[in-house]
C-alpha cells in the first residue's frame, strides 16, 4: 500500500524490473527467465520447473536455448532420462548468475522499500507537513 487508507494512492504500488539486456537494449533474460532458472535449481528438472512457473516445457526449453545463444555459454547441464529419469541442473555459470541475481534482487528490495516509502510520503503529504 502506498498511502494511508482512503488516500488517493492507497491502492497504487511501485514496481521495478531487473532484466539483462544487450548494450543496444535487446532483451537477454527477463523475470520469467530468472524464475525458470531458479525453479530448475530448486526442482532439478526442466519439466518440473516449467510446470512450477506455469509455462509449457517447449517454451521453457526455448527460453534456455535463446538465452544461452545470446550469452554464449550454457546455463544448464542436462542428463537424459534412463532408469532413474532425466535431470537438469544449473551449470557453474548458471549457478553464479543466479546467485548474483538473487543477491542483487535482495539488495534492490531493501533499497527500493526505503526509496518507495520516501516517494509515496512526498506525494501523500498534506499542506503543513514538515519534510
Amino acid at each position: 500500500m502506498a498511502g494511508p487508507r482512503g488516500s488517493k494512492y492507497y491502492d497504487v504500488f511501485l514496481k521495478y524490473r531487473l532484466d539483462l539486456e544487450t548494450v543496444d537494449g535487446k532483451a537477454i533474460l527477463d523475470r520469467e527467465g530468472f524464475d525458470l532458472l531458479n525453479a530448475i535449481n530448486e526442482t532439478g528438472s526442466l519439466s518440473s520447473a516449467a510446470e512450477e512457473i506455469k509455462i509449457s516445457y517447449r517454451k521453457a526449453w526455448g527460453i534456455i536455448k535463446e538465452v544461452e545463444d545470446k550469452l554464449g555459454f550454457s546455463l544448464v547441464c542436462k542428463q537424459r532420462g534412463g532408469a532413474e529419469g532425466g535431470h537438469t541442473s544449473l551449470s557453474t555459470e548458471g549457478d553464479e548468475l543466479m546467485n548474483a541475481y538473487n543477491e542483487l534482487t535482495k539488495e534492490f528490495n531493501i533499497s527500493m522499500k526505503e526509496i518507495t516509502r520516501k516517494f509515496f510520503w512526498s506525494i501523500n503529504k498534506k499542506p503543513g507537513d514538515e519534510d
